[in-house]
């Protein structure tokens, strides 16, 4: 080819990206002639942040941190706690028998699965349930006195310097005061009615009583659960987080049945919803919780105990419909 001719096709695919580029930005010009909002929407669109994207660090590389022997006994803590701190423990008997990653699934790692990931970025943070400024170790002694039933650990144990570190560990990519997707559990849109027990009773039995059974089912070594009781004697008691009906629905929604991968949602919103109402509706260990929501007006709108900031009732709190208790709350 001519000298002349390649020069001739290349000033032709200038002009024609130049025309492109142009029929491009008349088009930007013209949507609001079409949608008002349609050019807020694609100024948005071309200038908001990638979405925070969160990936667990590989326990293998545990190993290069200086306090590798500390994580990996924190991570061996989360995983099997009841081995050490349960019923049978061999560190000490504090606690129901249950693990932490029987709620952190995965050992923390799990996207929407309760997970780790925020905790080193947040924290010490103000949490309106205590009225206080709170630190990772407060927050775990939280889980330990609520979610298992337990006794606080001592904060100069090797046992809470353990399982801090591994939770450190695991958000240590996180920036401080970021809050990466898939942090902690997900919020289900909310019913336009109450949650109903009874249809989660035939939810349960469907999709849950094959693991769970009725009272849970014991790991063969006799010292933890393999399916963790979700009610009962040996459960978490009323002060936990997920004894709040929102929270126990979003864990469901994202991760029950824990049989189909990552995040497989097998249940509806509703069935979720439902599930959650059943489940929290059986009985359990009661926690003294006189001090928490030291404000009455930041408890949360499922906080299922009174007295509230609201004239709205218990059961309405507990169960729903939800959305009359946040408008109200909005006036």
């Amino acid at each position: 080819m001519k000298e002349e001719e390649k020069h001739f096709l290349l000033t032709i695919r200038i002009c024609l990206a130049a025309v492109i580029v142009i029929l491009a930005f008349l088009s930007v010009l013209m949507l609001p002639l079409l949608d008002p909002s349609a050019l807020q929407k694609a100024v948005a669109w071309t200038t908001r942040p990638p979405d925070s994207k969160w990936s667990a660090p590989d326990s293998l590389s545990i190993k290069e941190s200086p306090n590798a022997e500390l994580i990996h006994y924190g991570q061996e803590l989360v995983a099997h706690t009841s081995r050490y701190l349960g019923p049978q423990g061999t560190v000490a008997s504090i606690s129901n028998g249950m693990n932490c990653q029987n709620c952190h699934l995965q050992v923390g790692k799990k996207i929407f699965g309760n997970n780790f990931s925020a905790v080193a970025s947040t924290y010490p943070k103000f949490r309106a349930r205590s009225g206080t400024v709170e630190s990772v170790e407060k927050r775990i002694n939280d889980c330990i006195e609520r979610s298992l039933n337990g006794t606080a650990l001592d904060t100069a144990s090797m046992e809470m310097k353990g399982i801090a570190a591994y939770i450190r560990w695991v958000g240590k990519d996180v920036p401080k005061g970021k809050i990466p997707h898939g942090a902690g559990i997900a919020d289900v849109p909310l019913l336009n009615r109450a949650a109903n027990p009874d249809k989660g009773k035939e939810v349960y039995e469907s999709n849950c009583a094959r693991c769970h059974g009725t009272s849970g089912v014991r790991h063969p070594d006799g010292k933890q659960w393999l399916y963790p009781p979700l009610w009962g004697s040996d459960s978490y008691n009323t002060g936990a987080g997920i004894f709040r009906i929102s929270r126990l629905a979003g864990y469901i929604k994202m991760n029950m049945p824990n049989e189909g991968g990552v995040n497989r949602k097998v249940l509806s919103d509703e069935e979720a919803w439902d599930v959650a109402a059943y489940i929290n509706s059986m009985p359990r260990p009661t926690k003294d919780i006189a001090q928490d929501w030291p404000e009455l007006s930041t408890k949360p709108f499922d906080h299922p105990f009174g007295p509230y900031a609201d004239g709205f009732s218990e059961a309405q709190h507990k169960y729903g419909p939800f959305q009359p208790i946040l408008d109200a709350h909005k006036k």
